[in-house]
């Protein structure tokens, strides 16, 4: 694996339209990446969300059929924050998500459907900086993505989905990973840190049981703190990174 540690980040590439964010869980996006969703949709770009659970083992103390529709509830919540509308579940079960075909069709499906240029998702590889172990849903998540990006151009694989009515999109040029230990490019964090906050904030139910912490502060301090870590690579600006692949 290349090592970034002293590269200076890269902006992220500004000239497209749409993009779609695809991650395992409510809550993944507010922790890795909504300042720079915020400041997307204030340029007048289209971002919509597709989570593959809805949660629902998130929360030892509250059933699974009472905690994936308030987990729901909270991603909605969190997700028009930073002017995100387009929130769509698959209802993979939430712990046990496996990587494969199935998981591959239903977010190539997702790509046909709202034809991204940009492509978003969340950390694929095994650990969070070698030193904290990922969740295998995160790590079946992302790999599915990056690979369904490229199986969303192909009519001959899935050719059941353009049997559906979804035609294949070609259009995804770059897969960008948050969370990655490897960056290679950011966005500044600051002008929506403060709805970053608030929408991370959304998932309240699931952060106190995470911590004793005040919720609020919480979160101010893991996003403010995450995104000033990156500020020495891009220009003394606290900044959101991303791992882009190219297509």
């Amino acid at each position: 694996m290349t090592d970034h540690v002293n590269d200076q980040l890269q902006p992220m590439p500004d000239d497209w339209r749409r993009a779609l964010a695809v991650v395992a869980h409510p809550d993944d996006l507010e922790y890795g990446c909504a300042a720079a969703v915020a400041s997307w949709t204030d340029g007048g770009r289209e971002v919509a969300y597709l989570l593959a659970t809805r949660g629902e083992a998130g929360i030892d103390t509250l059933d699974p059929a009472t905690c994936g529709p308030l987990r729901e509830r909270e991603q909605r919540a969190g997700a028009a924050v930073v002017g995100v509308t387009e929130v769509e579940f698959l209802d993979h079960r939430d712990g046990v998500v496996e990587y494969g075909l199935g998981l591959r069709r239903d977010i190539a499906a997702a790509i046909r459907r709202h034809r991204p240029e940009l492509v978003i998702t969340l950390n694929h590889r095994d650990t969070w900086g070698s030193t904290v172990w990922n969740t295998p849903d995160h790590v079946a998540v992302g790999r599915a993505t990056l690979d369904a990006a490229g199986d969303a151009g192909n009519r001959w694989i899935f050719p059941e989905l353009v049997e559906q009515g979804l035609e294949p999109w070609d259009g995804v040029r770059w897969v960008a990973v948050a969370g990655s230990s490897s960056p290679t490019h950011a966005v500044d964090a600051t002008p929506g840190m403060e709805r970053a906050i608030r929408s991370l904030l959304e998932h309240r139910a699931y952060i106190e049981v995470l911590t004793d912490q005040d919720p609020e502060e919480y979160c101010r301090t893991f996003l403010t703190a995450n995104a000033q870590a990156a500020a020495a690579r891009f220009g003394g600006r606290p900044a959101v990174t991303f791992e882009v692949f190219s297509r």
